[in-house]
């Protein structure tokens, strides 16, 4: 059994908990949180029994975890802590795709589901924006639910022209880079990317960050999903 992760300084930040019968797996990705500052990782478990718990004892704000934990289901699991925590936000972090699954965790409640190919560096925007309420949902999965609900969610996102009329400032070139930042890419890598500078690739999230009125190239990314452009 793992131990319980205290941390007294960082009360302001988002609480997470990783649940996921995987150690190595858990330490990867609390090494991701561990120079964030927003998101700090109070707990963590290896099994679903564990997992319920600890969650119910630590009353986390966003909870991580794998759908298969050897002992339990992660849905089951979900279901047994939002019986008594309503408030937890869950993120489902799989390998697996699968229609049934999909459709009974969305109607769970869960905030997030995401596959374990996503950039390492997005879940911290990712746990941030499921923090304030956000949905986020792999654009793989996102394919499925349509498909599921095709009188539900539309078949496309709002257009770029629509986007545009919202925020005309935006230059053609600031559009790609602005999609590489909801990508998750870095300076360096947008400048590998559209083949500039590291130093106007900076200069472009400036600008970006300026333009849609917000404080860093997260919310920049968050926003820009919100609005439609991806």
């Amino acid at each position: 059994m793992e131990n319980t992760i205290t941390n007294t300084k960082n009360t302001d930040k988002v609480r997470l908990m990783l649940v996921d019968d995987h150690k190595l797996f858990r330490c990867g990705i609390k090494s991701l949180f561990d120079t964030s500052s927003s998101v700090c990782v109070v707990a963590e478990a290896s099994n679903g029994k564990e997992g319920i718990s600890k969650i119910v004892a630590q009353n986390p704000d966003v909870v991580l975890l794998d759908l298969e934990l050897g002992d339990i289901n992660g849905l089951d699991l979900i279901e047994k802590v939002l019986a008594q925590k309503p408030d937890v936000k869950f993120i489902i972090l799989t390998s697996h795709i699968n229609e049934h699954v999909i459709n009974k965790a969305m109607k769970m409640g869960i905030y997030g589901y995401i596959l374990k190919d996503i950039n390492a560096e997005f879940l911290d925007m990712i746990v941030k924006s499921v923090s304030t309420g956000a949905m986020w949902i792999d654009k793989k999965v996102v394919q499925i639910l349509r498909e599921l609900n095709p009188n539900v969610i539309p078949a496309t996102q709002v257009s770029r022209s629509s986007f545009k009329s919202t925020h005309a400032n935006l230059t053609a070139r600031e559009y790609e880079v602005l999609k590489l930042v909801v990508d998750g890419k870095s300076n360096q890598q947008i400048a590998a990317a559209l083949n500039i500078s590291e130093h106007t690739s900076k200069a472009h999230v400036c600008n970006i960050i300026q333009k849609l009125v917000v404080d860093d190239r997260t919310q920049a990314a968050v926003k820009a999903i919100r609005e439609g452009i991806v």
